[in-house]
């Protein structure tokens, strides 16, 4: 079996929430070369509430902790470059909240994150649909449950 090209790192800086480091691998490798990308390096962070707010705020100036920002490096000498940070309290929250797993939830934030690395874009209501149904392909895929989000058009 060739060795993948699609090179994934994970930090879990907090010790809140478990992280199955080589699961989520193999999400991001899924997701990655099912959306044609043959070539990547991505590192993924999962951190604590205090250090996505931080983060958030520092780059986005929302202040408030954040399910998962999306750092896209462009393309390097190994492809498609980029850095996910998940807030994992936020992923804990919104699982206890909708009565889901939450590694189901940290999932969603992965594939969300992995989707704007790849060029989508929620930014207008027409992306955002497309959006959505990349996400619920790749849940569907992994075989998880259609935990994505509903749209509501703004009147």
């Amino acid at each position: 079996m060739a060795e993948s090209l699609i090179k994934v790192s994970i930090a879990v800086p907090q010790e809140i929430v478990p992280i199955n480091k080589p699961y989520f691998k193999q999400l991001v490798q899924a997701v990655l070369e099912e959306e044609g990308i043959k070539r990547a390096s991505i590192s993924l962070a999962y951190v604590d509430d205090p250090t996505i707010h931080r983060l958030n705020n520092q780059f986005l100036e929302h202040d408030e902790p954040t399910d998962v920002l999306s750092f896209p490096m462009g393309k390097g000498k190994s492809g498609l470059e980029g850095e996910l940070v998940i807030g994992v309290e936020v992923a804990r929250r919104v699982a206890r909240e909708e009565g889901h797993d939450e590694k189901a939830e940290l999932a969603l934030y992965t594939i969300h994150g992995l989707l704007h690395l790849v060029g989508y874009d929620d930014k207008s209501f027409t992306k955002a649909i497309k959006m959505r149904e990349a996400e619920r392909h790749h849940l569907k895929a992994l075989g998880l449950p259609d935990i994505a989000p509903r749209l509501k058009k703004k009147k």
